[in-house]
């Protein structure tokens, strides 16, 4: 069966399917570029035009003489490996072809660059991160359980904390694991503060890579919580579960074509929840201290 190609264009909307020969078209008519993000079947993501086009194109035939006596000429003087640039018109840089049969948004992790700057997310918003997280699935985890306890009025303490911890614990492993594996690679606090988690080389974790790493935070917590801090002051801001995963977290932006984006400082989300926190804490604390406070008067 023939191939069936898919490229994108400038507004990064997926075109095709096309045949070989409908791309070989396009790169001589200068509508499709070295940089211009195409895919097949056994490809693992979107690859630049210029790593494929050997695939597609002819190499170019060798000159042969004309007539007897003539001067020697190329036998086609279509190089096929040449950049064309394109026509003057608007629509062809568009590229809005009749080969643009369905469109459709392409996944944002075709944009992978493996070279550029990298800004890696520091302990600070990774707290703020975390707790966004922390908040939402507190809530989430509030609202079943208020709905689970409304329906079965007989359910026990040691119900709760039994079955229903691990149950709990599952599914925060498969929110945090399908979220770091999904095409924005970060959960929902991670995109409000711009960070995302990528393997060593900057590319998408797997489902399984992520659950691993949700587990491996456990030895983070059982050392202090110093796991946690280790992204304060080590190697590419790495906490103890990066190291064990191989896993990195790093700005939005890093590893994208579109690296100048990447920001180094905290940012409003971040400062506003490490503010609040801080503020619950102390309130926490205060709390406390009262109570022991009002304790010991009482014992006197």
């Amino acid at each position: 069966m023939m191939t069936q190609w898919y490229y994108s264009d400038s507004e990064r909307n997926r075109l095709g399917p096309v045949t070989a020969q409908d791309l070989a078209d396009l790169h001589a008519h200068g509508q499709l570029h070295p940089e211009t993000l195409v895919w097949r079947e056994g490809l693992g993501q979107w690859t630049p035009w210029r790593a494929l086009m050997g695939e597609v194109l002819s190499p170019q035939p060798p000159a042969v003489p004309v007539a007897a006596g003539g001067p020697e000429v190329a036998h086609s003087q279509y190089n096929p490996y040449a950049v064309v640039e394109p026509r003057a018109t608007p629509a062809a840089a568009d590229m809005r072809s009749p080969y643009a049969a369905p469109r459709a948004a392409i996944d944002e992790s075709a944009d992978y660059v493996a070279d550029g700057e990298v800004v890696y997310a520091g302990f600070w918003k990774r707290y703020a991160a975390y707790t966004i997280d922390t908040v939402l699935i507190m809530i989430v985890f509030g609202i079943v359980g208020a709905f689970t306890g409304a329906a079965n009025p007989n359910v026990t303490v040691s119900d709760i904390f039994g079955p229903a911890y691990f149950l709990q614990l599952a599914l925060m492993a498969l929110y945090f694991a399908w979220m770091h594996a999904s095409s924005s690679q970060a959960t929902l606090g991670k995109m409000a503060v711009g960070i995302k988690v990528t393997d060593d080389n900057g590319e998408r974790i797997s489902l399984l890579r992520g659950i691993g790493r949700f587990f491996a935070t456990i030895l983070s917590s059982l050392i202090l919580g110093i796991g946690y801090l280790m992204a304060g002051f080590t190697d590419r801001k790495r906490a103890l579960h990066d190291m064990v995963a191989s896993t990195l977290v790093v700005d939005r932006w890093a590893f994208t074509s579109q690296s100048g984006r990447q920001r180094p400082e905290l940012g409003w989300v971040s400062i506003i929840v490490i503010v609040l926190s801080v503020l619950l804490m102390l309130f926490y604390f205060a709390a406390i201290a009262v109570v022991i406070g009002a304790l010991a008067g009482a014992g006197r």
